[in-house]
């Protein structure tokens, strides 16, 4: 009778989407998150990829087809940080990279920390940490669990992406410097550089990458998935007269160390540098399960600059396929094909570029947010009989200059309600919501939820501007995102090597399961503001 009541439990949990599993865990997971990756990135160029990198992915993992970020703004560090604590920035806090912050009256970026420093680069700058990022991750679960045994390292281009999935006490996380073309650290993880990381600056492996200029990968006329190579909505190179290959980056390199971000060879640093975390940390070698958590950022820095159909993003695809797959054979022959875990996934995906949809006649246009903050503080002074009621418009939401209200006594909802009539006639406005009465709001499905889910009380703006579909704020040369339509919201999702099966998924599901899924292959607790649920991954036995 024991043990039927048992297998009637382990039915139950299953049923209800959680995996159960008590086996071995695996020595090694590595979060693969590619910035800016939608989610038909992994089928468009699926023919030109080889079978060792995406296609391995695709062959040998769980793939979930129908996985979507459940709140906006879309951006970087909200994406990382949902990954990492299967929560929505209404709890874990990182309501966008940068926010406006009304008690200081100034922009807070989501990792600056004023009491730690740089260590590596200038050493008396001011640096980074997690301090802002409110709940745990799965990653400090797994610290706790193992009483700090297991062994975690953030690695990026990028500090934030870096910073957030390592959580609040790891080993240490790392990104990188442009003015010193370095990789760096914090004195929240660090009070000298490591070592290892002092010998891998010395390579000075970003300038043998960038010896050569970017050619295609392949012959340009096989590129037949992008957009002319010269197109008027990308945006070029300093100095450069054209969008075409060649892109003259050797000679940029020597004075402007960052340039590398916006080369595929940026993502090729970044795996070289994670096998050095590896190697050094004697990462997959200990009793308890380590973790590599792994940005590879230059395809959202490329997808910026000259949109998601250029031949940019396709070479650095192609190019990525290839780091992959060397990186996965390296994993192989150091941890064991089934020792390793990969979850691959995406902070968030991009839209098509406006010039583009432009020349195709689709329904697209710019917001102009900070635009309209001069007209709307007009209108209501008239109004209202008081001047810059509106302090900002950023991440498509309202600020309003709250003592400023309460100090002249004024009535905050007809001030509001106001502003709303204003913003509603505007162009490519769809949706405005009051999130102070989100409840109330007459917005469909999933649109509302994902508003409530991105609004956090103390850090974003009482007002949240939902634009069409084709419409955003951002440049009018390259892309950008934030939005909540599929383009900017589709991500991949495949759990692969481990105990892991091959199979896919097409339910529709969240980036906020991904940290509860890993608890549960894990072992551990789930994060302390997790909202998300367990997916069923198919697992071979022991």
């Amino acid at each position: 009778m024991t043990s039927f009541f048992r297998v009637l439990a382990t039915l139950c949990l299953v049923i209800a989407g959680m995996t159960v599993y008590a086996g071995s865990p695996p020595k090694l997971v590595v979060g693969l998150v590619i910035d800016q990756m939608r989610w038909d990135h992994l089928h468009r160029y699926q023919d030109r990829y080889g079978k060792d990198g995406f296609n391995r992915l695709l062959r040998k993992g769980h793939s979930f087809n129908n996985t979507f970020i459940n709140y906006v703004p879309s951006m970087t560090a909200v994406g990382h940080a949902s990954i990492y604590t299967g929560s929505v920035p209404a709890i874990h806090g990182i309501a966008g990279n940068e926010w406006f912050d009304l008690k200081s009256e100034r922009m807070v970026y989501c990792t600056d920390d004023s009491t730690t420093h740089l260590v590596g680069g200038e050493e008396a700058l001011p640096s980074m940490s997690p301090r802002q990022l409110l709940t745990t991750t799965w990653t400090d679960e797994l610290m706790l669990a193992s009483n700090f045994r297991s062994k975690v390292v953030g690695v990026s281009l990028k500090d934030r992406a870096a910073i957030l999935p390592a959580g609040h006490k790891p080993t240490g996380a790392f990104w990188y410097d442009d003015k010193s073309g370095q990789f760096v650290t914090s004195s929240w993880y660090f009070q000298d550089l490591p070592t290892w990381v002092e010998k891998f600056n010395s390579r000075q492996l970003g300038q043998q990458l960038l010896a050569h200029e970017w050619e295609t990968l392949y012959p340009a006329a096989s590129y037949g998935q992008s957009t002319d190579d010269q197109a008027a909505w990308e945006r070029p190179f300093k100095g450069a007269q054209t969008t075409r290959f060649p892109h003259q980056v050797k000679h940029l390199y020597q004075t402007d160390k960052g340039i590398i971000r916006n080369t595929p060879m940026g993502n090729t640093l970044i795996l070289e540098f994670a096998k050095s975390a590896i190697e050094s940390y004697r990462l997959g070698a200990g009793a308890f399960t380590d973790v590599i958590a792994i940005n590879c950022a230059s395809t959202d820095y490329i997808g910026h600059q000259f949109g998601p159909n250029s031949m940019e993003v396709e070479d650095a695809y192609l190019r990525l396929d290839q780091d992959l797959a060397s990186f996965f054979k390296y994993l192989d022959k150091k941890i064991g094909a089934d020792n390793y875990l990969v979850v691959l996934t995406a902070d968030h995906g991009a839209a098509q570029s406006i010039g583009y949809l432009e020349s195709l006649r689709f329904p697209t246009g710019w917001l102009r947010g900070k635009e309209k903050v001069k007209p709307l503080n007009e209108l209501l002074a008239k109004r209202f009989q008081t001047d810059d009621l509106v302090k900002a418009i950023y991440n498509y939401q309202v600020y309003f200059d709250m003592a400023k209200i309460a100090a002249a006594g004024l009535d905050f909802q007809a001030i509001k309600a106001h502003a709303i009539g204003y913003l509603r006639q505007e162009p490519g406005v769809q949706f405005v919501g009051d999130m102070d009465n989100a409840s109330q709001l007459s917005i469909p499905e999933p649109i509302r939820s994902m508003m409530v889910n991105g609004y956090h009380f103390k850090r974003s703006g009482q007002l949240m501007i939902i634009q069409e579909p084709g419409w955003f704020d951002g440049p009018l040369k390259g892309t950008t995102h934030g939005t909540w339509n599929p383009a900017d919201t589709q991500i991949p999702l495949i759990f692969m090597g481990w105990k892991i099966k091959a199979g896919h998924s097409n339910e529709r599901v969240h980036i906020t399961d991904i940290a509860p899924t890993l608890s549960w292959l894990l072992n551990l607790q789930a994060p302390s503001g997790s909202i998300g649920k367990a997916l069923h991954v198919q697992l071979k036995s022991d």
